[in-house]
């Protein structure tokens, strides 16, 4: 049995996407990674080391997120979801997505 960490909402700026404009003004992104490991060793001895430090996986999504431009969202998730997996080897599994909160669309989205 897994047991799963949650980071929901975590916020960015950074230039990304298809259009010119956008890899020259940042612009606000919104990150949720979800992972899913076995944390009861952890959870029985108190020990940071046994887990998966939440702060790690906010750096990863920030520097992928504020660094070089990317066109696709799904880009940005996979580079976070190897950030990840490449960091932690105890995580079986992550989830990520991405939201444009202010794309460039005739409209709100």
């Amino acid at each position: 049995m897994t047991d799963r960490i949650e980071l929901h909402a975590m916020r960015f700026s950074g230039c990304h996407g298809v259009l010119p404009v956008e890899a020259e003004r940042a612009q606000p992104f919104e990150v949720d990674v979800v992972l899913e490991a076995h944390l009861a060793v952890a959870g029985a001895t108190d020990d940071l080391a046994r887990t998966v430090d939440y702060g790690s996986v906010f750096a990863i999504a920030r520097d992928v997120v504020e660094g070089p431009h990317v066109a696709l969202l799904e880009t940005l998730a996979h580079r976070i979801a190897a950030g990840v997996l490449a960091a932690h080897a105890g995580v079986a599994s992550v989830t990520v997505r991405v939201r444009k909160l202010e794309p460039p669309l005739p409209g709100e989205l």
